[in-house]
């Protein structure tokens, strides 16, 4: 059955030429009537303008209401010249005035695949409706979609592929979504068989908006294949492909199949791995959610814009009804749980434990809260679920743990290179440059450390866990004050620790803890190398301060390293940790030092808890020093 308002074909594999055309409503422009003018001008404007761009897209309007006709134009990312880009926006316009006679709106989507299925295409669209060009309008109206799917499913297990193409299409639209420059990505995964994939936004839109028009088509794969060998899916605004030979000619991104990927080790851990996923509302309700003594209304049409409601029979089926083989481990939280949909895809499931007083405020604050962010470096949830008592977060599972699950392990993270461990580094800058600065909501995290550092199948940083998290002022001078101080000892500020006051110079403090633990592989508390220092700040301070900067560094690194990119990165990590937060700097000036080898870097001062020091020096070396602390909590503090 055919969606009104959406066309929908089957091509042949290898397809000479495919041409599809969206007309409009029905209204109608008269012969040589000042539309048809307008019209005119802009077939004869816009195929250079959008070929002469750097971006190949253009967008325009001509004339004034009511007569204005708006158009917008976007090439394929790898038109191989500007003529070619022209010529396909040109033969679009010809082409829609043949099939849409008068229409005052169409939509084209030209293609010009060869046998080879190389060669790009184009997207046309043009329309009377003042709001034609509004960013908002393209993303939500149905009108301009289009669906187009091989009729030959692939020859391999449905379950595997179809998790192997979400994930792959998943990647791809993170990809283009944070391209600035021109909204475009294309991938490739050695799955069974090998897959390659394609995404694209019209380039004025926004990182969070061309990601949320992306996962929205992606949520059409999922619910329409079954499994092809290829399909595709545009909208005015965004579009994606996929198949099994590579239709175009353009530097790829290579992505690991989840089918091939390594078990997950035996034993319980409570730490996961949750990786960028797509999602779509399915049901809007409102709950009334019942915490400790308390009743919290909470309106989930307003709070979960962008994110699947779950049914809880849905949850028990994928978990085994929560079955101790399938346990991850447990967080302050609640229990963690793998699952696994009817469609092969795997999930983590957190539980809310009954017994959790403040796990209420949590599960609100981190659904409503992520459902506004949209980054390559934080994760993202694939949706939750909240009936009577139950409150229940599901991720997307991969089959990795958190950074503190390598960097902390005597074997493990002799994998993790020099260069692995900065992409790391810098990756989490990103991240916190992104939530304090260039997300729609200004975002202290307050609870970053390396269990909330989960990594993706290429080792890529991902910040989690939200659920302590802070809204601040977009001034970044500001403090706030709070009764009551949640994090970790250990990766908390000194003013707020003991004063309760945060700011995003927090969260810089906590990153700086952070490089200092994943260049030295020990934790900032309970290690047994801190010296006469009770914490590995101190130590790192001493060291550096003497001259010894190696002595900080994991063994393993030392060899093959570059000493350089270390030592910045060591100062780095002590501007960040020094004791006055004014002192320290913001994440983009870290991302700028990070991202910079000849910037001149300041001498740090001395840091944070620099005076802690064991009761006897002579013992130090041989007993553990100082307690682990790796368990968020929270503690009452006066105002």
């Amino acid at each position: 059955m055919l969606i009104p308002g959406v066309l929908l074909l089957l091509l042949m594999p290898l397809s000479a030429t495919a041409t599809a055309q969206l007309c409009g409503s029905g209204s109608n422009y008269t012969t040589n009537s000042t539309y048809q003018s307008n019209l005119a001008a802009l077939a004869a404007s816009l195929p250079t303008n959008a070929s002469s761009s750097r971006q190949q897209f253009a967008a325009a309007t001509v004339g004034q209401a009511p007569d204005a006709v708006h158009a917008l134009a976007l090439c394929r990312g790898d038109f191989a010249n500007d003529t070619a880009c022209a010529d396909c926006v040109a033969a679009s316009f010809q082409h829609a005035q043949q099939t849409c006679p008068n229409d005052e709106a169409a939509t084209v989507y030209y293609d010009y695949d060869d046998v080879n299925g190389r060669k790009p295409g184009c997207v046309l669209g043009f329309s009377g409706d003042g709001d034609f060009l509004s960013p908002a309008a393209g993303l939500t109206k149905n009108g301009t979609l289009f669906q187009a799917w091989n009729p030959v499913n692939i020859s391999a297990d449905a379950t595997i592929t179809a998790a192997d193409v979400h994930n792959l299409l998943t990647v791809t639209a993170q990809d283009a979504s944070a391209d600035t420059a021109r909204r475009y990505a294309t991938a490739v995964m050695d799955a069974v068989p090998t897959l390659y994939s394609l995404a694209q936004c019209t380039p004025d839109l926004s990182a969070g908006d061309c990601l949320t028009c992306l996962q929205r088509l992606i949520g059409m794969v999922n619910a329409t294949m079954s499994v092809r060998q290829g399909g595709r899916i545009f909208m005015l605004r965004c579009n994606i492909r996929f198949e099994k030979f590579m239709f175009f000619d353009q530097p790829m991104r290579r992505i690991s199949p989840l089918s091939i990927a390594p078990a997950p080790p035996t034993g319980k851990s409570m730490y996961i791995l949750i990786c960028f996923c797509t999602a779509i509302v399915l049901e809007k309700h409102t709950y009334k959610l019942r915490g400790g003594s308390h009743e919290l209304v909470w309106d989930m049409e307003a709070g979960l814009s962008g994110f699947l409601v779950f049914e809880f029979h849905e949850i028990q089926e994928a978990t085994s009804n929560f079955s101790e083989a399938n346990k991850l481990g447990e967080g302050g939280f609640g229990p963690v749980y793998k699952g696994h949909f009817l469609n092969g895809m795997e999930i983590a499931v957190k539980r809310l434990a009954s017994h959790s007083g403040q796990g209420i405020m949590e599960f609100k604050n981190e659904v409503e809260l992520i459902a506004k962010l949209q980054h390559r470096n934080l994760v993202r949830l694939l949706g939750c679920c909240s009936q009577g008592v139950e409150k229940i977060l599901v991720y997307e599972y991969l089959p990795n743990k958190s950074l503190d699950f390598f960097i902390f392990d005597e074997y493990r993270k002799s994998l993790m290179d020099w260069n692995k461990r900065l992409v790391i580094i810098e990756g989490i800058a990103e991240g916190l440059v992104y939530l304090h600065r260039h997300s729609r909501l200004r975002v202290i995290h307050r609870d970053l450390k390396p269990s909330n550092i989960l990594l993706d199948n290429e080792m890529n940083p991902k910040i989690s866990d939200f659920g302590l998290a802070k809204i601040f002022s977009s001034n970044n001078t500001d403090e706030d004050t709070t009764r009551t101080v949640v994090g970790t000892y250990g990766y908390m500020a000194p003013e707020y620790a003991s004063e309760g006051l945060f700011s995003i110079k927090s969260d810089v403090f906590s990153f700086g803890v952070l490089i200092l633990e994943i260049l030295s592989g020990k934790r900032n508390s309970g290690t047994r190398h801190c010296g006469a220092f009770i914490n590995l700040l101190g130590y790192a301070w001493q060291s550096w301060q003497d001259g010894r900067w190696k002595n900080i560094v994991d063994a393993s690194l030392l060899p093959k390293g570059e000493p350089t990119e270390m030592m910045r990165s060591i100062n780095i990590a002590l501007l960040c940790v020094q004791e006055n937060a004014v002192d320290r700097p913001n994440m983009l000036d870290v991302t700028a030092m990070l991202s910079s080898k000849s910037m001149i870097l300041h001498v740090p001062k001395q840091p944070a808890y620099f005076n802690l020091r064991v009761g006897n020096e002579e013992d130090s070396s041989t007993t553990d020093s100082c307690s682990v602390n790796s368990v968020t909590i929270s503690v009452a503090t006066a105002r």
